[in-house]
């Protein structure tokens, strides 16, 4: 037992005795729903009175409800979930015993709310648990005393709510073996259904279908293969296709190709003639297919056929009739001509020659061959060798006129067999240069919009009417963080562009893309914010123009730019300039202020006042030269311009002309210098590590107390650096700017600088210059002990 005690109420939470189940919802049980359930009634009825409840409830919860299943003292049929007790079982998994509600911080003082009850104090409640240990709903007590129940309450409730599981789970597997007899008729039903349905749609084609066994036997006649016949299913059922359909001269081969099928090989399409009533014939051009079974054995073979005799016999007419082969022929403003097997012209109309720039005499005869390049000669040969064995062959062929332009055109050709006749190919053509010419431009222009959309570095989508994405460049799906498919076909407002930065929702209604969708007119935002698919967030300025075709609007494209750097760039030169005015404004009013007292001659009867006002002007001066050169070097140092002459030099040398320079500064500021450094050799430019020496030591004598000792000191790091430092015994700088010292316009301490005259530039300069030097620049101080900036230059040795 847990025991948990907060803000004075106390609270038992009893784990069950496996381990903590998960809460399932929706329910798993089918049966646990709102209707009456007499066996849980009487179990909630017989906890209630056993534990001496006001009231007493089974319930299962859904995401924010709370469903009361079987109630005792009450008449509610739900709850919230958030404001009951039971929550708390469904959020821990064990169950909970609650002595004084009103104690406990997550009830309100009243009690525990119950609808349609007054408030309890007192609660006892306990998880019901399904076999698969998922929490599927509580068994609870409610008192409106406190103290009421005690640890043998649960363990009583825990015996119940077994029970009720129990009854749960014998529903569940009743209702289960319910819905799986169900499921079995359905599938019979669905079963003979389909058998109808198959049954039905093969006697509603046209074509002709018939279903024989291995032996060839027929098995079923759909009804266009009965009345084509004659013989109904009950007649044909069992007699062999080849006696009963075919005639005599067709049986031998017939025979043949039954058996091919049978073993597994589709044949066809065959045309013959098969005989109906009366004694007639018609054409029928069929088909053999193999029909497998699940074992995978054949064990049907499917005959589909068409009558073709009304074709044939058109076909017979027309060419057999030269008066109207002219007529139809001549007269048509396409290609037609006919020619061999081999692909030699035999006639041709005069359109075609005459597209072409012939004579008909001069093609008739000739090889089509001759009149095509390389490619469109073998184009032409596959045609020729797909006619062996097919019946049509469709293509497009770029043809040479007489004067060398090449027109392409667009065939249908048909291999012709007449009686008597050997087997000719008729062909059919169209001149479709024009719309040829047109799709390549067509699929450049596609290309070329594609490549550009890829080229540029800004997003670009576009939306259909409804607001779905229908293309998105690279560029666009990276910056959001996408590939361009998981875009494709998604609401764009939805997903990247549903509110504004602070988190406000923005409304198809009021979205400025979709309302310029809807007025037709274009839309600009400069201050916009667009949803990656991390869940962050981007400033965005974008364009958004609606597509117009035939003077109607088919959707929008939206061009956009990540302004993230833009932003900070801004922000740097806002800070920048503000930072900047304000080093400058201060010696300039110093300045001004001493040039006024000295002009104004107020000062000429007291000499040392007007001399200190000169020299505080001079010093000012002073600070402004330091200020524009330091942002000079600064601006060189970062464009890379700041050129470097690298030599050889001694590091104590170095040491000691920083310490020659600052001599006058720091004996007039009571300080003096100690340099420890053993002999080494850098590679570095002597002027620019002087002046960061000279920058270092500045600071050092500005923020240090009179009577103490600067120290410089260099020592070799490994063998390819040598480091060089600069220590005082000022105040030192705090342990939360160390970081930022070297950044523009950073001091250690502000309060001191302003009055000692710095431009916040200087160690930032610093940086740039050891960088540049391929270095390492650092600090290290103690509040109170001072401050030891160090810097690594290359070892000469190691060059």
């Amino acid at each position: 037992m847990i025991a948990d005690q907060t803000m004075g109420g106390i609270m038992q939470s009893y784990q069950h005795p496996e381990h903590v189940a998960s809460v399932s919802w929706p329910p798993d049980f089918d049966v646990f729903d709102r209707s009456p359930d007499p066996a849980l009634d009487e179990l909630t009825e017989l906890a209630a009175v056993l534990s001496l409840a006001d009231y007493a409830y089974i319930a299962w919860p859904d995401v924010n409800r709370l469903w009361f299943k079987s109630r005792y003292g009450f008449n509610a049929a739900e709850q919230p979930r958030a404001t009951s007790a039971c929550n708390v079982v469904f959020a821990t998994g064990q169950s909970l015993l609650i002595t004084d509600a009103a104690q406990d911080v997550r009830f309100p003082q009243g009690g525990i709310e119950l609808p349609g009850a007054r408030p309890c104090r007192s609660y006892a409640g306990v998880p019901l648990i399904s076999a698969d240990q998922k929490i599927v709903g509580t068994l609870a007590l409610l008192a409106h005393n406190p103290g009421q129940f005690q640890g043998e309450h649960l363990t009583l409730l825990d015996i119940l709510g077994r029970q009720a599981t129990t009854r749960l789970e014998l529903y569940n597997r009743i209702r289960a073996q319910e819905h799986a007899q169900r499921a079995r008729n359905r599938t019979e039903r669905a079963l003979a259904v389909e058998r109808c349905f198959v049954a039905a749609t093969l006697d509603s084609i046209p074509a002709l279908v018939a279903v024989l066994d291995t032996a060839g036997r027929i098995v079923r006649f759909n009804q266009s293969c009965a009345q084509l016949t004659g013989m109904s299913l009950a007649e044909a059922a069992g007699r062999l296709f080849v006696d009963e359909v075919l005639e005599p001269e067709d049986r031998e081969w017939a025979v043949g190709i039954l058996r091919q099928a049978a073993a597994g090989q589709v044949s066809g399409p065959h045309e013959t003639t098969w005989r109906v009533p009366g004694g007639s014939t018609r054409r029928v051009s069929w088909t053999l297919r193999p029909l497998q079974g699940p074992n995978g054995e054949i064990q049907y073979v499917i005959v589909s056929g068409q009558d073709v005799t009304d074709q044939r016999q058109a076909e017979e007419a027309l060419l057999s009739s030269e008066a109207r082969y002219r007529q139809v022929v001549e007269g048509s403003l396409g290609f037609v001509f006919t020619c061999t097997m081999e692909g030699r012209l035999t006639s041709l109309n005069a359109f075609t020659a005459e597209t072409l720039g012939y004579r008909v005499e001069d093609l008739t005869g000739r090889s089509i061959a001759e009149l095509l390049d390389s490619t469109g000669a073998l184009t032409f040969q596959e045609c020729l060798h797909a006619l062996q064995t097919k019946d049509e062959w469709q293509g497009a062929i770029p043809v040479r006129r007489s004067d060398g332009v090449y027109r392409r055109i667009a065939f249908r050709s048909r291999r012709m067999e007449l009686r008597g006749e050997r087997p000719f190919i008729l062909n059919h053509g169209v001149d479709v240069t024009e719309q040829h010419e047109a799709e390549e431009a067509l699929h450049l222009a596609t290309r070329q919009r594609e490549l550009i959309l890829q080229a540029v570095g800004d997003g670009i989508y576009g939306i259909d009417l409804d607001g779905r994405l229908t293309f998105i460049n690279e560029a666009g799906a990276r910056a959001l963080g996408y590939q361009a498919d998981q875009l494709t076909g998604r609401d764009v407002h939805e997903v990247i562009h549903h509110s504004h930065a602070d988190g406000t929702p923005y409304s198809k209604v009021t979205s400025p893309i979709l309302q310029g969708m809807r007025r037709r007119e274009s839309v600009r935002m400069a201050d916009e914010v667009f949803w990656r698919a991390d869940g962050t967030s981007i400033p965005v300025e974008y364009s958004a123009s609606p597509l117009i075709e035939d003077g109607r609007i088919s959707g929008m494209v939206v061009a956009f730019q990540d302004i993230t750097e833009r932003r900070r760039l801004e922000k740097m030169k806002d800070e920048f300039i503000s930072t900047v005015s304000h080093e400058l404004r201060t010696p300039l009013t110093s300045l001004r202020a001493a040039l006024g007292l000295i002009s104004s001659g107020s000062l000429e009867k007291r000499p040392d006042k007007q001399k200190q006002m000169v020299d505080m002007a001079i010093a000012n001066c002073d600070r402004l030269v330091r200020l524009v050169n330091d942002i000079l070097d600064f601006d060189k140092v970062e464009k890379g311009h700041l050129p470097l002459r690298r030599v050889p030099v001694e590091a104590v040398d170095l040491l000691r002309r920083a310490a020659e320079v600052a001599y006058s500064a720091a004996t007039e500021a009571g300080m003096a210098f100690r340099i420890e450094a053993v002999p080494a050799v850098v590679i570095a430019d002597e002027d620019r590590i002087l002046q960061v020496l000279n920058e270092l030591v500045s600071n050092a004598i500005k923020f240090s107390p009179r009577n103490t000792q600067i120290k410089f000191s260099a020592q070799p790091l490994g063998d390819k650096e040598i480091c060089l430092s600069v220590e005082d015994q000022g105040q030192g700088i705090p342990p939360e700017k160390l970081e930022h010292i070297f950044n523009r316009f950073q001091q250690g301490d502000a309060s001191d600088s302003r009055p000692l005259g710095g431009t916040g530039l200087g160690l930032a300069l610093c940086r740039s210059i050891i960088e540049q030097h391929d270095g390492r620049i650092w600090a290290e101080s103690t509040l109170g002990r001072g401050s030891k900036f160090f810097f690594t230059l290359p070892a000469a040795s190691a060059k």
